[in-house]
């Protein structure tokens, strides 16, 4: 059995054929299964699983990576275009002519961040036995990182929107349980909730979005989308476009929606490493890219993409250089490398494969700085203030060098790998006409010299300066179960991008489903524009080390600037929420209680009391004298003689 789906990769259109999975192809279901089955056996078995729950959720988190590497590696094994498939599971919805089966689509694309998925979320799950070690809940931790990975491989694997849809609500589900996993905490707890109602706004948008692929197409799959969508409106078109946007914008924390990330961090370490790297933020970039056959039809929400990726880009480049505390640091870093995924999945088929292959790298050398963070503090009794760090290398020699490769990959030094995805997607944001590739490309060059001062800063306050810590600490290095996926995820940082960059492997292996980049040059030369970023990645080195690392970091943060400050409060974003969302959201609702108290509860007493009155004054007519009723009767009798006098 063969469906086609057609894919609008620019002017042209490229046929992308589906064949019914058989073979070594038909154990893709276990990729969602075994972790779902390790998610289940541990909150339905309880305490009972105590003893041996972080070791099943290790294995089967590894188990499904295994399934991912046999399945990747018979996939090499077959030509280009023939390693796309589906698999059918069961008949799901039957509602009239509205048929929905749920099934699996597995391509390059969705192969890629199974592999990530997998690989790097087992490596976090593993550093994680002995970060939670001491952790009384630590089986229901492992319990809610399987149903995390099986969420996020569902919503990469799923061949329909509404299925990508249940795993979307899987993966924030996850999210919630993970971030306020310490609700004992209020803080925590607070702040898993405004990840969850931040991450219900943009799920509003794709609902509406797929209600609207319903209305137009009579189907939510993917095949039957993507190959109706050239014959729909450019307004139906647009609008599915900017809905899932807005989807995409709350999973991954693009502006307006990015304000739950930096709270976020409440949750133990490795759930930030996993958010992070591997799943909840990547989920809105795989979006866009898998829904490119829309995009490319509607140029105008590409711009809308292209302008919120550098918007987000720029903006948690700044919010960065502000922050102290480390994890919050490393989250406001995540915002602005996304945001560049997001710019480059915007800006069409010269972007998508710079989207993905950034988000490759980023898998990789941002679990391992979040890692990182857990390890230093997991050596200074977790304390987050870095402010209170310093020197740290001298005596955690394993976490530094492990953390210098990720520093390095993120900020684009060749020959790390955030240098082959990075400047890609600079030079891709250069390409065009008009004023649109002096504003973005030159917004993403910016973001590149920012980065490089705040990722130095943090650094320099971490690692190196002088030693800041209070008497009562004493850093030490972290076990070698933890440090194991560190060291595992720098030699990631540092190959990974030149593996997939130079060889040309990562186009060959996405082009087939993402179209071909058309062969465009910059408006400005590539040389010139490698040679700019890597002067701005200098200057914002050097800046940082002469601010902390040659001078002495104060303990206290001083006051600063009203542009530090307002970095400090995240720009005001929870302001802005506040005065734009909240507080007119309270006074609607407020509104709506005294017109459903006053008027709707209102109308109906009145009308209860009235009746009720009225009824108590005619029953007093009823009083059970016989003298009463004869004078009613006799008054009775007296107005109609009287009316049939009066007619005559």
């Amino acid at each position: 059995m063969t469906t086609t789906s057609v894919l609008a990769a620019d002017s042209s259109v490229r046929a992308v054929t589906y064949v019914t999975a058989s073979g070594v192809f038909s154990l893709t279901w276990l990729l969602v299964a075994l972790p779902l089955l390790g998610a289940v056996v541990l909150l339905l078995g309880g305490r009972r699983t105590d003893r041996w729950g972080h070791l099943l959720g290790v294995t089967m988190s590894w188990a499904a990576f295994v399934v991912a590497l046999v399945v990747f590696i018979a996939m090499l094994g077959r030509s280009s275009d023939d390693r796309a498939f589906t698999q059918q599971l069961y008949s799901w919805i039957s509602a009239g002519s509205f048929k929905v089966e749920a099934g699996l689509m597995l391509d390059q694309l969705s192969m890629a961040f199974c592999l990530l998925v997998t690989f790097v979320g087992s490596l976090i799950l593993v550093y994680s036995v002995a970060y939670m070690e001491h952790d009384p809940d630590r089986r229901r931790f492992f319990a809610y990182l399987n149903l995390f990975v099986a969420s996020m491989l569902l919503l990469v694997l799923a061949d329909s929107y509404l299925l990508l849809y249940v795993g979307w609500e899987g993966v924030g589900l996850a999210s919630y349980l993970l971030i306020g996993f310490w609700n004992q905490n209020r803080d925590y707890a607070a702040a898993s909730k405004k990840a969850f109602v931040a991450n219900r706004v943009g799920d509003f948008g794709l609902s509406v979005a797929i209600m609207i692929m319903f209305v137009q197409f009579g189907a939510v799959d993917f095949l039957t989308v993507f190959g109706s969508a050239g014959g729909a409106s450019k307004g139906a078109v647009t609008a599915i476009g900017l809905m899932l946007l807005l989807g995409a914008c709350g999973k991954s924390a693009q502006f307006p929606l990015q304000s739950w990330l930096g709270d976020a961090m409440a949750g133990p370490t490795p759930v930030s490493a996993l958010i992070h790297a591997a799943t909840m933020v990547t989920a809105g970039v795989y979006l866009v890219v898998r829904s490119s056959p829309i995009f490319n039809l509607t140029p105008d929400a590409q711009l809308v993409v292209v302008i919120v990726g550098t918007i987000t880009l720029l903006f948690g480049a700044v919010v960065g250089c502000a922050k102290d505390d480390i994890k919050k640091a490393l989250a406001a870093s995540t915002m602005s490398q996304i945001g560049y995924m997001m710019l480059a999945a915007g800006l069409g088929p010269v972007g998508y494969v710079f989207a993905i292959f950034h988000l490759l790298n980023h898998g990789f050398f941002k679990a391992g700085m979040f890692l990182g963070a857990g390890s230093v503090m997991h050596g200074m009794n977790d304390r987050t203030d870095m402010r209170r760090y310093g020197l740290i290398s001298t005596v955690m020699k394993v976490t530094w060098i492990t953390f210098a490769c990720g520093w390095l990959a993120i900020m684009g030094v060749p020959p790390f790998s955030g240098y082959f995805s990075k400047d890609k997607i600079i030079e891709a944001a250069f390409i065009g006409e008009g004023w649109r590739p002096w504003v973005f490309g030159g917004a993403a060059l910016i973001g590149a010299g920012i980065t490089a001062f705040y990722m130095s800063r943090l650094f320099f306050m971490t690692f190196h300066g002088k030693k800041r810590w209070e008497d009562d600490v004493h850093p030490h290095e972290s076990p070698r179960i933890m440090l194991f996926p560190m060291i595992v995820l720098a030699l990631g940082s540092c190959f990974l991008g030149l593996i997939l960059g130079p060889t040309g492997w990562i186009s060959d292996w996405l082009s087939p489903i993402v179209g071909e980049a058309p062969h465009e040059e910059p408006v400005v030369p590539v040389p010139v524009l490698a040679v700019t970023t890597l002067l701005l990645v200098a200057v914002g080195i050097f800046i940082a080390w002469a601010r902390y690392q040659r001078e002495a970091v104060p303990q206290t943060a001083p006051v600063g600037s009203l542009a530090t400050r307002a970095a400090r409060r995240d720009l005001f974003q929870d302001d802005v929420n506040e005065a734009v969302l909240m507080r007119p959201g309270q006074h609607l609702t407020r509104s709506l209680v005294f017109v459903d108290n006053k008027g709707v509860d209102g109308a109906v007493g009145g009308l209860a009391a009235f009746i009720g009155g009225t009824s108590a004054r005619v029953r007093r007519w009823q009083n059970g004298f016989v003298r009463s009723y004869a004078l009613s009767m006799l008054a009775g009798v007296v107005v109609i003689l009287g009316t049939l006098a009066v007619i005559r």
